[in-house]
């Protein structure tokens, strides 16, 4: 694999730039796709607000925010891999309050938040509506791969060494190891990017 060096705000650019370029009036649904240590929602905050620089409305949503109830996310124990793989994201959720009002013929009406995880009860949020032509920004953790209607993914890539330095959570290693197996969001992103240093990320160069 090879990986071109570039800064952090040229890469936000770049990536706005091929979603501005979508010349629709439907939606643009983008995933900001990563382990914690990456901070996808700052890399989503601040291509948000690139979007809207260049005159975009845009819905931000974190997976976060559509977790299941605890009694489900748990079930095998609090430290349990394959449930933070399985069972932590409710898709359904996500599928029927994010994705449907927003692909074709939907009413763009969207519940930005769905379960107060700390809380472990819905948000009781209310719903927004995205005009025609605005931008989903979607951050969160083992995105790829579950079938989600995407027009643009970025997936923020630690090595593994990098990985195994930074996730705090260890025993959720097995968890992320799965999904760089499995789902190879390497080669599924529009836009892989490397950044054991976040200051110096790299993107992967499809170039022959």
């Amino acid at each position: 694999m090879r990986f071109r060096p570039i800064s952090p705000g040229l890469l936000v650019t770049e990536v706005a730039e091929r979603i501005i370029r979508r010349a629709d009036d439907s939606w643009t649904r983008v995933a900001v796709d990563g382990a914690p240590p990456t901070s996808t929602g700052e890399f989503a905050d601040r291509l948000a607000e690139e979007l809207r620089v260049l005159g975009r409305a845009v819905l931000r949503v974190s997976s976060h925010d559509f977790l299941r109830p605890a009694s489900l996310r748990y079930e095998r124990g609090r430290t349990d891999p394959d449930s933070r793989y399985d069972d932590w994201l409710d898709v359904g959720a996500l599928n029927r309050e994010v994705f449907g009002p927003l692909g074709a013929g939907g009413s763009g009406r969207v519940l930005p938040t769905f379960w107060d995880a700390p809380r472990d009860r819905a948000s009781r949020a209310e719903y927004v509506t995205l005009p025609a032509g605005g931008v989903l920004v979607l951050d969160g953790e083992l995105l790829l791969g579950r079938g989600f209607p995407l027009d643009c993914s970025v997936h923020l890539w630690l090595s593994p060494a990098a990985l195994r330095r930074r996730l705090t959570e260890a025993w959720a290693l097995p968890a992320f190891e799965r999904y760089d197996a499995t789902v190879h969001p390497l080669d599924l992103a529009d836009f892989a990017v490397r950044v054991d240093d976040p200051v110096r990320p790299a993107v992967l160069d499809e170039s022959p």
